[in-house]
């Protein structure tokens, strides 16, 4: 029986997002080999690009920005790292139950984003706009809302399939464990929801803090906004929500070996978890064309992920 739905976690620039195009391009015999099914992919950046469009568009109106006060500065409030689980929270119902295309994806997306944050026990996002400040927001959200949409429609899950949600989280450099809340993966998997936690078991890939931050710069390009592959993230962003993880904390602190223990609604759940060790690099080549993957790297990669996988089958 495949993995029904995998969390795939760590640094920024780890090799999360190159190990999701590698899995995507398996043949149905390797995925299986690995105890998959065909993947379904859902991460957070689509909506972080999304925040960060509307900060700067908010900020050209002269208005409060909400989520970033320049391009370059972390969440203005942290709370916001919530916001995402909960979106992502909606697109795993959306993928399971079949999403449709909403009449007004500017509208729809801007609801989303105030339904999430209310739950994130933040401020709406319209909260305080006036009406024309509102209207030009969605008429300004309807095509990245759209795209989102459509994404979203196109990833319906079907019978066997692998459910994979990227995300990364993280706390200031140096910061003694456990991460204060919001931060980190302990705060970010509470929230999660009871649909996901029931079904889902974590690979975590792991890299040095230093070895993050270097990878970020190489990888990112200036047209890299939007791309999973080819974004940046601010190198203030890396020091204050990326300098240190807690994930393996979360491992050797568990209750019961090879698993990560979630607080949720009075209940526990007990999550299986594994890590990738890539912290001698098996990934960045899968950026390139797969046309030029060299076999010796792939066999290499397919091996150490078959290892980490294989702790994580129901």
């Amino acid at each position: 029986m495949p993995i029904p739905l995998l969390l795939l976690l760590a640094l920024p620039a780890s090799g999360k997002s190159e190990l999701r195009r590698y899995l995507d391009l398996l043949d149905e015999h390797d995925r299986l080999e690995l105890g998959l099914g065909p993947t379904v992919q859902l991460d957070d950046y689509p909506y972080v690009a999304l925040m960060r469009a509307i900060s700067r568009r908010l900020l050209a109106g002269g208005r409060h920005p909400v989520f970033f006060a320049s391009d370059d500065l972390p969440f203005a409030d942290p709370r916001d790292w919530l916001t995402l689980i909960h979106l992502l929270n909606e697109d795993h119902q959306s993928v399971v139950q079949g999403a449709t295309l909403p009449d007004d994806p500017g509208r729809w997306i801007l609801d989303r984003l105030d339904r999430a944050r209310t739950l994130a026990g933040a401020p709406a996002l319209t909260d305080g706009l006036p009406g024309d400040a509102t209207a030009a927001l969605v008429d300004a959200c309807r095509s990245p809302g759209s795209d989102i949409a459509a994404a979203l429609v196109s990833r319906r899950c079907t019978e066997g399939s692998t459910i994979v949600v990227e995300f990364a989280r993280g706390g200031p450099r140096g910061s003694a464990m456990p991460l204060p809340h919001p931060h980190g993966y302990v705060h970010s998997l509470a929230a999660l929801s009871p649909a996901i936690l029931d079904h889902a078991a974590a690979l975590y890939i792991r890299v040095t803090p230093e070895q993050s931050r270097a990878k970020n710069l190489e990888r990112a390009r200036p047209d890299g906004e939007g791309s999973i592959l080819h974004h940046g993230v601010p190198e203030t962003v890396m020091d204050r929500d990326y300098g240190t993880d807690d994930f393996v904390w979360m491992l050797e602190t568990s209750d019961r070996r090879g698993t990560i223990r979630i607080e949720r609604d009075e209940r526990a759940f007990r999550l299986p978890a594994a890590v990738f060790d890539n912290r001698e690099d098996l990934t960045t080549f899968l950026r390139d064309d797969p046309e030029t993957w060299p076999a010796e790297m792939v066999t290499a990669l397919h091996a150490r992920l078959r290892a980490a996988l294989a702790a994580l089958r129901p």
